[in-house]
């Protein structure tokens, strides 16, 4: 059996694992009914989704037919540019605040892609911050600092 994409492939696979995953760690909490959802209940649907998907787009990639495809090379600047914009952001949320950190995750991020141009970049930096900061601050009310540390006082 050959696989016709394996881009495509090794995706499904990759959402068929995190989909497992996601199960896995969601039995540990209680799972309820859909009448009445326990906190596992989204994160075991959600899982159940994704696994779901996983499997429905790697079925057809196994079928035999026409001749298949090398196997995509791995590229690991964006890989460790996204990842790592994402660990800063956990990391520096508390001190350096939403504001700040939710901008050095999309301008880091941003990087990772070769069209990467920093005037678009910091426009949409500009555009999500607005966004988390009316849906997260404002209507959900979370209790996380906006500002750095630092400045809290001044404001």
């Amino acid at each position: 059996m050959r696989i016709r994409r394996p881009k495509d492939f090794y995706t499904a696979v990759m959402f068929v694992l995190f989909g497992g995953g996601a199960m896995i760690l969601s039995t540990d909490l209680q799972i309820g009914t859909a009448a009445r959802m326990g906190p596992g209940y989204f994160p075991f649907a959600l899982g159940a989704l994704l696994a779901a998907l996983g499997i429905g787009i790697c079925i057809p990639n196994l079928r035999q037919g026409r001749e298949p495809q090398e196997m995509p090379s791995l590229h690991f600047k964006p890989l460790l540019l996204v990842l790592s914009a994402v660990l800063l952001f956990s990391l520096l949320l508390r001190p350096l605040g939403l504001v700040a950190s939710t901008g050095l995750l999309v301008v880091l991020a941003g990087a990772a892609s070769h069209e990467f141009r920093l005037r678009e970049n910091l426009l949409s930096a500009a555009v999500l911050i607005l966004v988390v900061f009316i849906v997260f601050v404002y209507f959900l009310e979370f209790q996380v600092p906006v500002w750095p540390a630092f400045l809290e006082g001044w404001t």
